[in-house]
């Protein structure tokens, strides 16, 4: 059995982004695997995991999307 998982890495500014993806993909590769590795051994069957990264500018400043990310405002800073 293979569970299948579309995650999102949401980041505030455009630069944040490429951070993230890093030279060639190269971070968001070492991200995947680390996050596919610990998902595994959580739910105790293999992963297909899918990570989209988007920008949400100032997302910490919307109260709407901070709370449907899953936070509470008062512990971001």
């Amino acid at each position: 059995m293979i569970t299948d998982i579309d995650a999102e890495i949401i980041c505030e500014r455009e630069s944040h982004k490429g951070i993230i993806i890093g030279k060639g993909g190269s971070m968001l590769q070492k991200i995947g695997s680390e996050a596919r590795t610990d998902i595994e051994k959580l739910v105790g069957t293999r992963v297909n995991l899918q990570i989209h990264v988007k920008v949400k500018n100032n997302w910490r400043e919307s109260d709407v999307l901070v709370k449907n990310f899953g936070y509470d405002k008062k512990n971001l800073d």
